[in-house]
């Protein structure tokens, strides 16, 4: 049986041949930053859970030293030059975008198929990791077909990774450290201090302002913590479950619902959203990079006053 087991050590793979391919650039001044990174980044995926807490804790902090001292930078790896790609575009146009729709095309239409079909009973893939399995299944699926297409070098795939990587640095792995903070905010009672808060600044029975307290809280954690999944356990223990459900009666699906989408407005205007803000910048050369953040300011604060709205109309009918 296939399990999620198998995405970790393909993902532990890839990292540690971009530490390879690292430690190998002498164009490079970082190098060995570059590939002490991605190494210990590869030996978490691969080994983590042998290193224990304390294991992995430490080699956190050692990702954190390498990134905060400056150790890691971009690389010079051996690529498609800019003449080379413009001449793929002007050839192919568009269909450059085909491999990349076969990874969601894969995990969409592989995920109906095992639970609506017969395919479903043959037991190859871990039932509760079915659609991240086939994602990676895709993944693979549409590299494979690039290599047959365009038949580039054996090592283009890596190369091209280790490119992009380096591009975007340490801030890919800032939604995993985003997202387990969340759940070390939750765990260490932030949400019930921040209810408490909350119950001495919220008139009472002023159900208009605990909703708009929920839904700014939402977007306003999620500034902090880049990442919506992050904040929603920390609102809803301080005043989405407390105060909006229990105490005014309100349908927990749709404060859960629209209180997500009111982080996501958080989501579009925090550079700690790494991902989605910082990311695209890197990729694209942006010399701003924030400019992402500023186009998307005039879209997230309106939609987060119809969030507020939504939350406060139809979630006490």
């Amino acid at each position: 049986m296939i399990t999620l087991g198998w995405l970790y050590t393909l993902g532990g793979a890839m990292f540690a041949a971009y530490a390879v391919l690292s430690a190998r650039d002498r164009l490079n001044p970082r190098r060995w930053g570059n590939a002490a990174f991605w190494g210990l980044l590869s030996l978490s995926f691969l080994g983590g859970h042998m290193l224990g807490d304390i294991g992995n804790g430490v080699l956190v902090l050692c990702l954190v030293g390498l990134a905060g001292f400056g150790a890691i930078g971009r690389g010079a790896p051996e690529t498609t030059n800019d003449a080379e790609r413009e001449a793929h575009s002007r050839r192919l146009g568009n269909r450059l975008f085909l491999p990349a729709l076969i990874i969601p095309a894969t995990a969409f239409f592989g995920t109906l198929a095992y639970n609506y079909t017969p395919f479903g009973q043959s037991g190859l893939f871990d039932p509760k990791w079915v659609t991240l399995i086939l994602l990676g299944t895709g993944a693979l699926a549409a590299v494979a077909v690039t290599m047959v297409w365009l038949k580039p070098p054996a090592i283009a795939p890596l190369q091209e990774g280790r490119r992009l990587i380096d591009s975007i640095g340490w801030a890919v792995v800032l939604p995993q450290m985003l997202a387990a903070l969340g759940a070390v905010f939750a765990l260490a009672g932030v949400g019930d201090i921040i209810g408490a808060l909350a119950g001495h600044a919220i008139p009472e029975g002023n159900r208009f302002v605990a909703v708009a307290i929920y839904a700014l809280g939402m977007a306003l954690f999620t500034m902090i913590m880049g990442n919506a999944f992050a904040a929603f356990p920390v609102m809803a223990a301080a005043i989405g479950v407390p105060l909006l459900i229990k105490g005014y009666g309100g349908d927990a699906a749709v404060i859960g619902a629209v209180g997500m989408l009111a982080g996501f407005c958080g989501t579009l205007m925090t550079p700690m959203a790494a991902n989605f803000n910082i990311v695209p910048a890197a990729l694209l050369d942006l010399k701003d990079r924030n400019g992402v953040i500023k186009a998307q300011i005039g879209t997230a604060l309106p939609l987060l006053a119809c969030n507020l709205l939504l939350i406060y109309f139809l979630a006490f009918r």
